[in-house]
């Protein structure tokens, strides 16, 4: 599989994404430019954490007018598989790509430590690996990680099961029923605000996020056996 980490001006966490995939997952990965005018080579698309475009205006609200999100969108229209993680679902929402909004931190600090999550659905392309209902640890990083939405969203999002991780024992951010992770109605899109590349490795104090990049190459491997 074959996966392209975008890099927009203020990124600063796509070296770990790559790391994740490239050393930890064993798979093939590009960096790609916010310029790029094609992302047709690629099975898998990973918007990573960090302040592009210097979070002016509003977190992701002028990376998702750059070149590559028009091909971010051919992609997610395409069914295939799209993260984005903490900056990343900041822009995935800014495009309409997952509903809501993102806010401060309840806090109005920022937050980096190590969180509690709960595996909500473990029947998504993200999730497969995991067990419903397993806590696992990932840290954060982020100041504006507050997600709300008005309650007829959250009501479809609860009804759809397409909540899929929460916050565990102690909300970090404020966010509208401890959501940590969401993903869109065709189920290939999913946002988080923990960082799971963070948490490929032992060394980094938990192995917990690896399972997502490996449920992403399971659902794409059976996908493309049954469809040979």
């Amino acid at each position: 599989m074959k996966f392209a980490v975008i890099v927009f001006p203020g990124s600063n966490c796509d070296v770990d994404m790559y790391h994740a995939i490239k050393d930890e997952l064993g798979e093939e990965v590009d960096y790609i430019w916010h310029d790029a005018d094609s992302l047709d080579q690629y099975d898998g698309i990973l918007l990573p954490g960090g302040f592009s475009y210097g979070d002016y205006l509003r977190s992701g609200a002028i990376a998702r007018f750059s070149n590559v999100m028009k091909e971010l969108i051919k992609a997610t229209e395409a069914g295939k598989p799209v993260l984005g993680v903490c900056n990343g679902f900041q822009i995935l929402l800014e495009a309409g790509l997952l509903p809501g909004a993102m806010r401060r931190n309840e806090s109005l600090k920022f937050i980096c430590r190590p969180v509690k999550l709960k595996v909500n659905e473990n029947e998504t392309m993200f999730t497969s690996a995991y067990e419903k209902g397993e806590v696992i640890t990932i840290p954060v990083a982020h100041g504006e990680g507050n997600y709300y939405c008005d309650e007829a969203t959250l009501q479809t999002l609860k009804e759809q099961n397409r909540i899929v991780f929460t916050y565990e024992g102690s909300n970090p951010n404020g966010s509208i029923a401890d959501i940590a992770g969401i993903v869109n109605e065709q189920g290939n899109v999913l946002g988080m605000m923990p960082h799971p590349e963070r948490a490929v490795d032992t060394l980094l104090g938990s192995r917990d996020g690896l399972k997502l990049f490996k449920s992403i190459v399971h659902h794409w491997r059976e996908s493309h056996v049954i469809n040979a």
